[in-house]
């Protein structure tokens, strides 16, 4: 019989990846809860009757039952059968018995009712259950804030079942992308946000939303960011729309925007396509929160950022062709350069910049655009010096000082003739008025 119970424990251990000591326990439990229901200590008193023990061998899995009686004087003494036992009949089990002695009675497990059985079994099989629970618990808390793949199994009213392989994830309406509708048998990933315990096993909590949704699928797709020579710094998210991500190379010799984006877009690509479309905007990462504001609001030519990093704000100056890319539409640029910037962004194009009351280009100027404009103008001169040169050689000698005095006196015969007419326009007003 030991054989028939070893075997059937160690294939059942190998199917449910339960250990065997877990299910040996529980044949104990369940045989102690058989004895006491067999003896007639049903309901709440089993749990105060503590003389029955169940051995199981775990190397043979041999198991034995038996109770631990008291050793009264007679028959008579005798109030418990569970629990003691008449000195002539505890002589028959040990010679050496005595009044008080403690003796080990077997209990034959074949004498069970058919309850005390059906009893045994449910113990067994609501241990194992629970196991199962804890083990696919203890799983899948290992992988949250991880991603994994999942296939769509139905829908529960707005919310949609997705089977993970050893149990079912909720992807709450919350947590779904708008507009992406996911069919059944359709395999997607996801991110898992939480592993919780319940009386009906763990409830798993997926994303299709998060932000490090990307995140996770760049560390997959892209083996720089594996192997950390890629930092993915931030992430700004509008799930099925756009995604901005900042990165940062921690080796001069790797390009991270490149690296990213692979060869013929081939990583970015398998990605998107993940994300059903999703557009992603790679940029990179820096320390000058200047430069940093300037590379997010890509694809739109920034003319200087003036950024305060104590108050988390920043005056931004675009070209005026270029400010409603760099809004973009319904402000989504904006708004994801925010995000992924830390800083609340005031963008203005030109025009209106300098219109701007006390408006200073140079009051905002750090040290360090100090050197960038600086060094702009330095490499502006070197470039352009020859051609300048060589077009002064060409021209004139007076030509710069005829082309400019006469556009000088247009100017200003236009602006008196102009001042006339506003004086005259105003006489006539007040003469109307008084008449």
């Amino acid at each position: 019989m030991s054989k028939e119970l070893k075997k059937a424990i160690e294939q059942l251990a190998e199917e449910k990846n339960i250990k065997a000591e877990t299910l040996a326990e529980a044949i104990e439990n369940a045989l102690i809860t058989a004895c006491k229901s067999h003896f007639g200590k049903g309901g709440d008193n089993i749990k105060n009757v503590k003389n029955v023990v169940a051995k199981v061998d775990r190397d043979t899995f041999d198991y034995t039952c038996y109770a631990e009686k008291t050793v009264v004087e007679t028959p008579d003494d005798v109030m418990d059968d569970l629990e003691e036992i008449a000195l002539e009949d505890a002589v028959k089990i040990n010679s050496n018995a005595q009044v008080g002695d403690i003796v080990r009675v077997d209990i034959n497990s074949r004498d069970f009712s058919r309850i005390a059985a059906q009893i045994a079994k449910n113990v067994i099989m609501q241990k194992i259950r629970e196991e199962e629970r804890s083990i696919i618990y203890e799983y899948y808390s290992e992988k949250q804030k991880d991603i994994v793949t999942g296939i769509v199994q139905r829908n529960i009213g707005n919310n949609i079942s997705v089977n993970l392989g050893r149990a079912d994830g909720i992807l709450n309406e919350k947590e779904q992308v708008p507009g992406e509708h996911l069919r059944p048998t359709e395999r997607i990933k996801v991110f898992i946000l939480e592993v919780r315990t319940t009386n009906r096993g763990p409830r798993i909590l997926v994303s299709r939303t998060h932000p490090d949704l990307v995140r996770r699928l760049f560390e997959e797709e892209v083996t720089e960011v594996q192997n950390k020579l890629i930092d993915i710094m931030s992430i700004a998210r509008e799930p099925g729309s756009r995604t901005k991500i900042a990165v940062r190379s921690n080796d001069p010799n790797v390009d991270p925007i490149g690296a990213c984006v692979g060869n013929n877009g081939s990583r970015v690509n398998n990605i998107v396509d993940e994300l059903r479309g999703e557009k992603i905007d790679i940029v990179v990462w820096d320390e000058n929160p200047g430069n940093f504001i300037r590379n997010a609001l890509s694809p739109a030519n920034v003319v200087a950022v003036f950024a305060d990093p104590e108050e988390r704000v920043a005056k931004v100056v675009v070209p005026d062709y270029q400010l409603s890319l760099a809004i973009g539409k319904e402000g989504q640029n904006a708004r994801l350069a925010a995000r992924l910037t830390g800083y609340k962004i005031d963008i203005k194009n030109e025009t209106q910049a300098k219109d701007a009351p006390g408006f200073r280009y140079e009051d905002y100027l750090d040290a360090d655009e100090d050197e960038y404009e600086e060094e702009y103008e330095e490499g502006y001169e070197e470039e352009y010096q020859e051609d300048y040169e060589e077009a002064e050689a060409d021209a004139p000698e007076d030509a710069f000082e005829e082309t400019a005095e006469p556009a000088d006196q247009e100017d200003s015969q236009d602006a008196d003739q102009e001042a006339d007419q506003e004086v005259t326009s105003e006489e006539e007003i007040i003469a109307e008025e008084e008449m």
